[in-house]
């Protein structure tokens, strides 16, 4: 007896038929074994399901019909929809899909030519016969997953950036994605970015406050309806997310909470942007979620972006030595992808001379031109500087003093670089012209044996109170060594190579005026200990803030004068409290400090 044994049917696109394979037997024993076969001609039933399951439920059909373009379409669309709301309860499954196959194609259609003959046909009367409606493919509305909530762009100078929405926990994609030209990322700022999008926002917002204390959260209990009073009270984006939500919660709540707190939590990754950098033609450079590492580890590859069509190579030059270039303009406009993209020119420093070069923000540009001008004045100057380029007289003495901290030629080129900023720009605006800048040269000339004769002395003076703190400090016994490494700590953050120039002009003279009250009240600490320590930890308590908001502003690249402002006025409290006799030019307290930083730096 013959046994024929069909199995394994599948749809096979290339033959554009449902195939399989057939095993015969004679007596149990194999005379041909797994050979292809047509299941369409032996299996005609089993041929048709697989066909409507595996071609046309899935799309995997070659067909001219309007249909399945339309299909893929729609359900894509709805796939994205699940994607935005990051919840896979909005599709149907693929045998709901199967099933309106199923009561519309015959049983008898079960390959690529007697579909498409049976196609043509039915579609003379009915067009639409075979067109899926968004109803039947889902399981729900969805009706909050609007463009309002989950936008499918975002602006950034002008140019819309695309935003891919991904639901794959674990997945590198996983959240939202923007794509940016590698010629804006520079521009992208990331405080908005932080908000991600309006539909996203709510769930971030939960996490802050899931992962705040035990305490604090019960307080934040339930937290719709505190999400809620925030994106009510607070819709602005100019800050970070974690910045005004914190703000927020202090003014509210009276928390102390700070950004600071969520630092060291362990975000999801879906709750953070995601960036994927490209090129001119599109194809991708580098993807991350920190966007402050993709702009390090690009630095040069945005450089060269700008630098890259004829406009911006018409304007750069190197190798100049002299103000021969004419006006130098606070920005251009140039046409990237026939969208205006806005550079700022520069003079930057080369050491032997310097280069016009485009930059793509007005901060860096600013910073490279007062170096570079700096420099090009260092060249008209020459024979000014040649009689101060070894240090005044008593430069020894104060490079000795400072030796075991700095070493001392760079201690002469740190404090060269101050005495050519103060004396040479200053507080003056930066020259645009040549005209300006042969006025600035002269300025400069007068004004320039004055500032270096008070900057040397200066740091005599500095240098002088310096070795007098740090022999008293060696000198503490062991049973003070956690006071004397406070003392240790504060002289190091004013004392260190490159202090000099990093330091602003008018903090810099009152640096021998901090070093000597750290002295005045290491003398006094015996007398005084517990009234020190118990005011040596509320400033220790003011440091720390300083030092997290500072972490948190190096993070996201931003500057904050008035942190700095808070900063030296930590510096006159300690003075006001430990060496009162020494004074302070301003009144100080910590009441005066704590309505500093809520007005100008947290409220600003």
């Amino acid at each position: 007896m013959v046994n024929r044994e069909y199995y394994e049917p599948h749809w096979n696109e290339k033959r554009g038929e449902v195939t399989g394979y057939e095993h015969i037997r004679l007596f149990g024993l194999t005379l041909i074994g797994r050979r292809p076969i047509s299941f369409t001609r032996v299996v005609p039933e089993t041929a048709y399901r697989v066909f409507v399951r595996e071609a046309l439920a899935t799309g995997n059909i070659r067909t001219r019909g309007k249909f399945l373009k339309y299909n893929i379409g729609l359900i894509e669309e709805i796939t994205a929809l699940e994607h935005k709301a990051r919840r896979q309860d909005v599709l149907v499954d693929e045998e709901t899909i199967a099933d309106f196959y199923f009561e519309r194609v015959p049983n008898t259609v079960a390959t690529e030519k007697t579909f498409e003959h049976w196609r043509e046909k039915i579609e003379k009367e009915k067009p639409q016969y075979l067109f899926l409606e968004r109803d039947y493919l889902m399981r729900h509305s969805a009706r909050w997953v609007t463009e309002d909530l989950f936008p499918p762009t975002i602006i950034v100078e002008e140019e819309a950036l695309s935003i891919e929405y991904r639901f794959e926990p674990g997945h590198s994609c996983d959240g939202i994605t923007v794509t940016a030209p590698i010629y804006l990322l520079n521009k992208i700022d990331p405080a908005p970015m932080s908000w991600l999008v309006p539909g996203m926002v709510r769930e971030k917002l939960a996490w802050y406050i899931k992962a705040l204390p035990k305490a604090l959260r019960h307080r934040l209990s339930p937290v719709p309806p505190v999400i809620t009073a925030f994106l009510e009270a607070a819709p602005y984006r100019e800050k970070a997310l974690a910045v005004v939500f914190s703000d927020w919660l202090r003014q509210t709540y009276q928390m102390q909470v700070s950004p600071a707190d969520w630092h060291d939590k362990e975000m999801p990754e879906h709750l953070k942007m995601r960036y994927v950098v490209v090129d001119e033609e599109r194809q991708e450079l580098q993807s991350g979620r920190d966007l402050e590492a993709l702009r390090q580890s690009l630095e040069e590859t945005v450089r060269m972006s700008l630098g890259s069509d004829d406009e911006t190579k018409t304007f750069e030059k190197r190798g100049i030595t002299c103000w021969d270039f004419g006006e130098l303009p606070g920005h251009i406009a140039i046409q990237r992808r026939g969208k205006p993209l806005t550079l700022y020119p520069a003079l930057t420093d080369e050491d032997d001379s310097v280069s016009l070069r485009l930059f793509d923000t007005r901060q860096t540009a600013d910073t490279e031109t007062r170096c570079g001008v700096i420099r090009l004045m260092r060249l008209a100057l020459k024979d000014l500087l040649r009689f101060w380029e070894k240090g005044s007289s008593g430069f020894q003495q104060s490079a000795l003093l400072l030796k075991p901290f700095i070493a001392t030629n760079c201690l002469l080129e740190d404090i060269f670089k101050a005495i050519c900023d103060r004396a040479f720009v200053g507080d003056d605006p930066l020259p645009r012209n040549e005209k300006a800048f042969l006025e600035q040269i002269k300025r400069a000339r007068a004004r320039f044996p004055a500032v270096a004769e008070g900057a040397f002395r200066l740091l005599h003076e500095i240098a002088e109170e310096n070795q007098q703190l740090t022999m008293r400090i060696q000198a503490t016994p062991s049973a003070l060594k956690r006071f004397a490494g406070e003392i240790r700590a504060q002289r190091d953050a004013l004392v260190y190579d490159g202090f000099f120039s990093a330091t602003p002009w008018p903090q810099l003279a009152c640096l021998p005026r901090y070093l000597k009250a750290m002295d005045r009240r290491m003398a006094k600490y015996a007398q005084r200990a517990q009234r020190d320590q118990k005011h040596g930890e509320h400033i220790a308590q003011l440091w720390q803030r300083y030092q997290e908001r500072l972490a948190r502003n190096k993070a996201m690249n931003m500057e904050e004068p008035a942190l700095e402002m808070y900063r030296w006025m930590i510096e006159e409290m300690r003075v006001s409290l430990f060496a009162q006799e020494l004074k302070t030019p301003y009144p100080i307290s910590f009441q005066r400090i704590e309505k500093f930083w809520n007005d100008e730096v947290i409220n600003r």
